[in-house]
């Protein structure tokens, strides 16, 4: 089978099953995996499907939203730098809010010990890595707590963000870009990352340059809602032009 015909394949099973992982294609059509990865990689360049952890989704699944692990484990490296320059940002004192996500996960768990800050997060993952912290007052927003971010969602988390002002948010999204502003896949999370952007008077956004270019169901805010990106090297320098151009700065890892 030619390369064109393989693909054809994998985007009708793609299409059909709502998703494809690599090593089942690579057994079904006897390649190896990184035959089907450069396959899947040129249906991503087409636009006809979105790369994830492990495979490849059909690109117009907006609503599609992975767990929590399979988000830990997607451009490890790349989040890892981000939170290095992240962490460059903490305030030497003064209030910090922390958005769901697993860039801003890592960033709570890359806190130094000597940190004094007020942190407000409505994420259970985040304010479970800081509950030991000595020196952080720890304020857990409460809310409905959905399962596939285990973040606090819906009026209660919304009327505590409204009573307060924060130095800093740090901020995780599912897609970002300038046409397209803020997206994530749900309502109620998209209504939570709003508030978060008003309670504070600076905004960083954490997100891998995976997520430029990419449209969810759920618009929380624009770009320019944003004081800071930080994201990686795989964000053009042009690309980067252009959103600094509209006058939000950039910092690439």
């Amino acid at each position: 089978m030619y390369a064109p015909e393989r693909q054809q394949e994998i985007l009708r099973l793609a299409r059909e099953g709502g998703r494809v992982d690599v090593l089942s294609l690579a057994e079904e059509f006897q390649v190896t995996a990184e035959t089907v990865r450069r396959d899947l990689k040129a249906l991503d360049r087409a636009g006809l499907v979105r790369r994830v952890h492990g495979g490849a989704i059909p690109a117009g699944r907006l609503d599609f939203e992975p767990d929590l692990a399979e988000r830990e484990s997607t451009a490890a490296d790349e989040k890892d730098r981000i939170v290095q320059a992240a962490l460059g940002e903490l305030p030497a004192e003064g209030s910090v809010v922390l958005d769901a996500g697993t860039t801003v996960a890592r960033l709570a768990t890359g806190f130094p010990l000597e940190c004094a800050l007020t942190v407000v997060t409505h994420a259970l993952p985040v304010a479970a890595r800081l509950a030991d912290h000595p020196g952080i007052d720890l304020h857990l927003v409460g809310g409905r707590v959905r399962h596939r971010t285990r973040a606090a969602v819906d009026a209660w988390a919304l009327r505590a963000y409204g009573e307060i002002r924060a130095d800093v948010a740090f901020l995780g999204a599912n897609g970002f870009s300038p046409e397209h502003g803020l997206t994530t896949p749900d309502l109620a999370e998209a209504a939570v990352k709003r508030a978060v952007i008003a309670s504070a008077r600076r905004v960083v956004l954490l997100a891998d340059s995976a997520k430029h270019g990419q449209e969810h169901f759920a618009r929380f805010g624009d770009l320019t809602d944003v004081d800071l990106l930080i994201t990686d090297s795989g964000l053009s320098p042009e690309d980067a032009a252009a959103i600094e151009a509209a006058g939000t700065e950039v910092v690439r890892t």
